[in-house]
């Protein structure tokens, strides 16, 4: 008798790719109203040096005349790349990553890309990733789904964690809109827009920069700040 065994196929898979509701029949994924990750990280205990507000304030009336004109590379450099700096995300042993390359085997599916940030151990490299920042883009009439594909990278994420019960965190940001995202075991949830051309921008910075100091206090690190 002859007997056949079928070897699955490895199928790779870009973060750009994918939808929530392609991750959602593939993985098992379900978006739920809310987590209770989420609505805490939505709710820092973080304040403000005065400097950084009379920045941000800046920053906010001048994206207020200018940032639908952007370009994509225009509001990397102009908007998220100052929100960035200003929320000091790097620790000692972590640190923000930018365009690199994270791959993890999901299933039968090998997930990869570069997401716009990442914020994860290591110093030179990424190595446990906590946090992915997609997609940098002016508006949804470019290609693709950010929620989609930030899910995507946040669903890698938890596959490479130390730890597989990590809660992974994520934003994705369209034109003046950031929205955040949590990934709890096979649940997520959003948060409602975060309008950088309003006072949100200054919630965006404490939310962000409450997210370093989670991190800080998982790997036993001082922040380095």
């Amino acid at each position: 008798m002859l007997i056949l065994i079928l070897k699955k196929t490895m199928k790779t898979s870009l973060f750009d790719e994918w939808t929530l509701q392609k991750l959602n029949n593939t993985f098992g994924l379900r978006e739920v109203s809310t987590l209770a990750a989420l609505e805490e990280w939505l709710l820092p205990d973080v304040v403000l040096e005065q400097y950084e507000i009379t920045i941000l304030d800046k920053l906010k009336t001048n994206l207020a005349r200018r940032i639908m004109s952007f370009n994509e590379q225009e509001l990397i450099l102009k908007c998220i790349g100052t929100i960035i700096t200003i929320a000091n995300l790097d620790g000692n042993t972590f640190r923000a990553f930018s365009e690199r390359n994270i791959e993890a085997v999901v299933n039968e599916y090998l997930l990869k890309g570069k997401p716009d940030l990442l914020l994860a151990k290591g110093t030179s490299d990424p190595q446990t990733p906590f946090y992915c920042l997609h997609e940098y883009k002016k508006s949804l009439e470019n290609a693709g789904e950010p929620a989609g594909q930030c899910m995507a990278a946040m669903l890698a994420a938890q596959t490479l964690n130390d730890n597989p019960q990590q809660i992974i965190y994520g934003s994705y940001v369209v034109g003046r809109e950031w929205i955040f995202m949590v990934l709890d075991g096979k649940h997520y949830a959003q948060s409602n827009a975060y309008i950088v051309t309003r006072d949100d921008i200054f919630d965006i910075v404490r939310i962000l920069r409450s997210l370093r100091t989670k991190i800080a206090n998982m790997l036993n690190d001082d922040e380095g700040w």
